[in-house]
């Protein structure tokens, strides 16, 4: 097949004045979009890059592609993940992935948590702010966790993103406030192991919807594939990273990544997150792959809850968790890209 690799380069992004110096930290390096070219060539495919900028409608109509392979962060607007599938669906174009309504829905994650509170979901309680003098609701207890609304790779996350009175939140939400220009979600701090599912597949009747009301009730996956859970040792970072995925440890020290995959954990916890994570995959109408990311409460028996959603996972070999959840998997790079492209074209019908 002809297949498009659309996305964004860091190399690529809008030189605008005033921009953030994290403003770009979730688009992909060249190395990313070689390794992908390579596995998807590696299979008989031709492969071509566009860049998924305001280019696209142009460059896309002349390439003419049987099917793309969208990893596509955008550059601007609240939904901008969701930009490039809207552009090929209006052209009728196949793509990989998740499609418009769920890559708008996980990039706003109080709206994606609202999503999973309405299906009986575990996760945090939260309130949203739009001014840092809004009152506090009495349901929320320090200590809380303070981060941007709409924003990836750990955006605004850093050892300050815990607070623990009024005074230390009331300076981060100012903070966030002024530096991204948009709602500020805060939500209980759980304090525990942080793990990630990487999920590839999709569900086919019957599946995971909401928690069943009877415990013993079976709870179905069928259609996806569970890698080994991954576990970041967070340990292994600086103290003055306070046991958080920053900013700084999936930027700055993506290289230098510390995990535990397999992550260890009883079995009736591994599937009890793969569960989980189908439940989620299910309610948001996730296809093909995502990544769902949990923390563990150490105050309650490692009670799950679910953090976030990313319908677009990494896809660097070297240091992108669903890569590295693969290959203790057993499987190799190249495997990992393919399937993911086989299964947008099975459900094309392009295959």
């Amino acid at each position: 097949m002809h297949v498009a690799l659309l996305a964004n380069l860091k190399k690529n992004a809008p030189n605008l004045s005033g921009v953030l110096a994290d403003r770009w930290d979730d688009l992909d390096s060249e190395e990313t979009i070689q390794s992908i070219t390579r596995a998807l060539e590696s299979a008989g495919h031709q492969v071509t890059f566009l860049e998924g900028d305001v280019t696209l409608y142009d460059h896309i109509r002349q390439v003419n592609p049987d099917i793309c392979f969208n990893i596509c962060e955008g550059h601007h607007g609240d939904s901008r993940e969701a930009q490039v599938p809207a552009l090929l669906e209006m052209l009728r174009i196949p793509y990989t992935g998740s499609q418009v309504l769920t890559l708008a829905l996980a990039l706003d994650k109080p709206m994606t948590k609202r999503v999973l509170t309405y299906h009986g979901l575990p996760t945090p309680d939260f309130q949203v702010f739009e001014r840092p003098d809004e009152p506090l609701e009495p349901t929320m207890h320090f200590p809380l966790f303070v981060k941007p609304s709409r924003e990836g790779t750990g955006m605004g996350i850093s050892a300050e993103s815990i607070v623990h009175d009024e005074e230390q939140l009331r300076v981060q939400l100012r903070r966030i406030l002024a530096r991204y220009d948009q709602p500020v979600l805060v939500e209980r701090f759980i304090e525990g192991r942080e793990v990630t599912v990487g999920v590839l597949g999709n569900l086919v009747t019957p599946v995971a919807w909401r928690i069943p009301e009877d415990e013993e009730a079976p709870r179905v996956s069928r259609g996806l594939h569970f890698f080994p859970l991954l576990e970041v040792d967070m340990g292994a970072y600086p103290e003055e990273e306070a046991g958080v995925y920053t900013s700084r440890i999936k930027v700055e020290l993506a290289h230098d990544f510390h995990y535990l995959c397999p992550a260890p954990l009883r079995e009736d916890k591994v599937a009890e997150l793969n569960w989980l994570a189908a439940a989620v995959f299910r309610v948001t109408g996730c296809l093909d792959v995502a990544r769902v990311d949990f923390r563990l409460d150490a105050h309650d028996g490692d009670k799950p809850y679910i953090l976030e959603l990313n319908p677009l996972p990494g896809l660097n070999p070297g240091y992108s968790d669903l890569c590295v959840e693969a290959v203790a998997d057993g499987w190799t790079y190249e495997a990992l890209i393919n399937e993911i492209l086989n299964l947008a074209a099975e459900r094309y019908g392009l295959i």
